[in-house]
């Protein structure tokens, strides 16, 4: 599988999202993407309760350990490469979690408008 190119949402060089949980399509603590990646996990949210909440509710339990896919789950501050459409849809429904715009990658944007992301984003990239 060839990665798209490793570009972030700002137009620069995509930066880590998280290696402790290791995350990305790839697990490569990246939200790298590819043809093959079909949810596109690529917008870098910074969990919260409210979200992991929202997320199992829709069908999507991240918080609950899965040994057998060697995921710990996930917890309250723990950043994580989500499904673009996941977090749009978390945004339409008022429980988005922040986002690390250096962490997500520009494939985001064909799902979330920038406008969005950028709501959402870190403080200190709200600026």
């Amino acid at each position: 599988m060839d990665k798209d190119p490793s570009v972030n949402v700002l137009g620069g060089p995509l930066e880590p999202c998280s290696m402790d949980p290791v995350t990305g399509f790839f697990r490569d603590g990246h939200c790298n993407t590819c043809q093959a990646d079909t949810g596109s996990h690529t917008v870098c949210a910074v969990m919260t309760a409210e979200f992991l909440a929202y997320s199992k509710y829709v069908g999507n339990d991240l918080s609950t350990p899965r040994p057998e896919f060697n995921f710990a789950g996930l917890v309250p501050g723990d950043r994580w490469c989500l499904c673009a459409s996941r977090f749009l849809q978390a945004h339409d429904e008022g429980c988005a979690p922040l986002v690390d715009l250096t962490s997500t990658h520009e494939r985001a944007l064909s799902t979330v408008p920038i406008h969005v992301l950028r709501q959402n984003a870190l403080p200190e990239q709200n600026k």
